[in-house]
């Protein structure tokens, strides 16, 4: 349970609540459960404070300190987190659903689990955060920062991540049905058995990634940029590649069924054992490309 003090300084405001803080910097405050729904708590410093299950439902936390916070579990629904900082805090299983992160920096911190449904991170830095298992769906995460971050087994039906940063993630098994990642960097990323069924990927970056097994059923990647992408047994079945730079890339035992390769450029792409019917490879570049029966094309 919180402390009773603590609230009371609290409904006190900002100011008499970080001086609390500097006078006291050894005292962490104790508001686990506390009921702080729709609470302002603007610039207020929350570093190191014990909000576990506490309920903060369309609080206003813009510009506030968040270091080393504890919120695990607790409800953050509609709450304002606009240019917050957030270092080492603990988000786990937290609900976060349509709240707005846009501007914010958050570093270190641990997202696995947590509710962000239709949440709003436009252009907020997330390099490097945990989002494992995270509900991403229907986000707006619009030239976000997600470089290095670990989004393995995360929902993101349906978000949008047009030109969003997103280079060296983990996507392991993600789901990104329907998302918007169009415009998007995703160089060296992992999306190894992840779902972009229907996605929109139209000139994304994707130099090197590693999308082993991923289902990119009825997607579109015109334009796009997967030089040297590991596309082993993908699934790209009737979709649009038309203008897309394939070179150098691995599409061995890839279904590409009724695809379309219009002006594409696959010299040196490995197609070996590929399934090609119905593709279309119109003014498409294949000089050097290893063919599905082995053969080198001339």
């Amino acid at each position: 349970m919180a402390n009773p003090e603590h609230l009371v300084l609290i409904e006190q405001g900002a100011d008499v609540w970080n001086r609390w803080r500097r006078a006291n910097p050894n005292v962490y405050p104790n508001l686990r459960e506390a009921d702080l729904s729709k609470v302002n708590l603007q610039q207020f410093d929350l570093s190191h404070a014990d909000l576990c299950m506490a309920n903060l439902e369309g609080a206003n936390l813009q510009r506030a300190s968040l270091r080393k916070t504890n919120l695990y579990t607790a409800n953050l629904s509609g709450v304002n987190l606009r240019e917050s900082v957030m270092r080492h805090v603990d988000f786990r299983e937290a609900t976060l659903r349509r709240a707005d992160l846009c501007m914010s920096v958050v570093r270190e911190s641990d997202f696995s689990r947590a509710d962000l449904r239709e949440a709003s991170l436009y252009t907020a830095n997330l390099k490097g955060i945990k989002l494992r298992e995270a509900d991403l769906s229907r986000c707006d995460l619009r030239e976000v920062n997600l470089g290095m971050a670990d989004l393995r087994e995360a929902n993101l039906r349906e978000a949008n991540l047009s030109l969003a940063i997103v280079c060296l993630a983990n996507l392991v098994g993600a789901n990104l049905y329907c998302a918007n990642i169009r415009m998007a960097n995703l160089s060296l990323a992992n999306l190894c058995m992840a779902s972009l069924m229907s996605a929109n990927l139209d000139e994304a970056t994707l130099i090197g990634a590693n999308l082993i097994g991923a289902n990119l059923y009825m997607a579109t990647l015109r334009d796009a940029i997967l030089r040297e992408a590991d596309l082993r047994e993908v699934t790209l079945s009737q979709v649009d590649v038309s203008g897309a730079n394939l070179m150098l890339a691995n599409l061995s035992m890839a279904n590409l069924r009724e695809a379309k390769f219009h002006g594409a450029n696959l010299e040196g792409a490995n197609l070996h054992r590929a399934n090609l019917y119905s593709a279309s490879f119109e003014g498409a570049l294949m000089a050097a490309a290893i063919m599905p029966d082995g053969h080198k094309h001339e």
